[in-house]
């Protein structure tokens, strides 16, 4: 009698699940043979602790939305004046504006400060001579007009003094610094009161810087 044939499902199926484990069996052998972090996911290696920190506070400190990203612009240009503000009230130069930094403009400050300028006293006299003007007696006006010629022509001769003074030094102190604009720059402090000068004088009278 013939043998019992043997039925095709049962070939198809073994074949298949003799081929479906020697791939697991390869896929074993090939993890086994790689080296990497036990750690660390997808033979990626493991990242430091700062820096995931960093990444994880990057990741949320990324605006979602135009509104917060205008709200977060808003605060940082909030926290950056406040920031020049105490630099101009304590002499930071971290954080001074651009034409305020630099040795050669501290230096130029610190001439200016460090002396009594005609020029930083032009705002009370002009108040002075102001009122004087605007009085009708014809002899108090031609005193106020004389004083206002009086006092430009001092103001003036005072600046050119203090600016060749000031070049003068800064060629000694500096000789290799760029000084472009620094002898206006002091120039334009010296018209300005001692109390109103910003950055705030950091010498005192008579001291020399």
């Amino acid at each position: 009698m013939p043998r019992d044939p043997v039925p095709l499902g049962f070939v198809f199926r073994s074949r298949a699940k003799d081929e479906k484990a020697a791939v697991a069996a390869q896929a074993q052998v090939t993890d086994s043979q790689q080296t990497r972090d036990p750690q660390a996911p997808k033979g990626r290696p493991t990242p430091k602790r700062s820096a995931a920190q960093s990444q994880r506070r990057s990741v949320a400190n990324t605006p979602t939305t135009r509104k917060e990203a205008a709200r977060r612009q808003r605060e940082e240009r909030r926290a950056a004046m406040e920031r020049q503000r105490k630099a101009l009230a304590g002499g930071d130069e971290r954080y001074l504006p651009a034409r305020d930094k630099g040795p050669v403009r501290r230096f130029a400050r610190d001439f200016i400060d460090s002396r009594f300028n005609i020029a930083e006293y032009f705002l009370p006299m002009a108040v002075v001579i102001l009122v004087l003007s605007m009085v009708r007696v014809p002899a108090l006006q031609s005193i106020a007009l004389l004083l206002w010629l009086v006092v430009i022509v001092l103001i003036v001769l005072d600046s050119i003094a203090t600016g060749y003074r000031l070049k003068k030094r800064l060629a000694e102190r500096f000789p290799d610094e760029n000084k472009r604009g620094a002898v206006a720059y002091a120039l334009m402090r010296s018209l300005q009161m001692r109390r109103l000068r910003l950055p705030k004088p950091q010498v005192k009278r008579g001291e020399r810087p």
